[in-house]
């Protein structure tokens, strides 16, 4: 089963050696890790996506909160969330081909963010199943991709407000860890 773990780390050096050197002790293989910059000074957000067991998703969690410089962490594995992952992809154009493939990034909502004489870049932004269909239709299409790179799976719970947000929020329930309402409309198809 694939467990999402969202860990909040201190932004010091070594740490994602650390987080890095736990899994391979452990055995599980990162399938995508994502880290950059929080809401919090100092505090580096971690999103990392592993194939394990329930008992080895609690051996996880356990572990990482052994590790020095990590704050919280929280395994979000099957709770609703909006996942989103970038990818940008270099694709061979001509000047016969060059309109064909734009109106193929139109299709899929993406966008084209650089072009030279001999090729065009293209940024998309969405669910990995929509990143994947665009690399495959640009496969069936026989456009040549000369290069990808991807960012990687960032998730957010979905309305899940721990007792520090709500503080932050300014709300008299800091108190007590809330699932907040009922969200208005699903993001996560696009």
């Amino acid at each position: 089963m694939l467990h999402t773990f969202v860990a909040y780390v201190e932004d010091k050096p070594g740490v994602l050696t650390r987080v890095a050197s736990l899994f391979r002790r452990l055995n599980i293989n990162i399938i995508s890790l994502t880290v950059g910059h929080s809401e919090r000074s100092g505090i580096s957000r971690l999103t990392l996506v592993c194939d394990a067991s329930a008992e080895a998703s609690n051996r996880i969690r356990a572990s990482l909160y052994k590790l020095d410089n990590v704050v919280e962490v929280d395994d979000i594995a099957g709770a609703p969330t909006v996942t989103r992952e970038l990818a940008l992809i270099k694709v061979a154009a001509t000047r016969e081909t060059r309109s064909a493939i734009f109106e193929l990034a139109e299709v899929f909502r993406a966008r084209i963010v650089d072009l030279t004489a001999e090729s065009l870049m293209i940024e998309m932004t969405g669910v990995e199943s929509k990143i994947e269909g665009l690399i495959q239709v640009l496969e069936d299409s026989e456009f040549q991709i000369l290069e990808v790179s991807r960012s990687g799976k960032m998730t957010m719970r979905r309305g899940h407000h721990t007792s520090r947000v709500l503080k932050a929020m300014g709300s008299a329930e800091s108190e007590q860890p809330t699932t907040g309402s009922e969200p208005v409309a699903a993001d996560s198809a696009q």
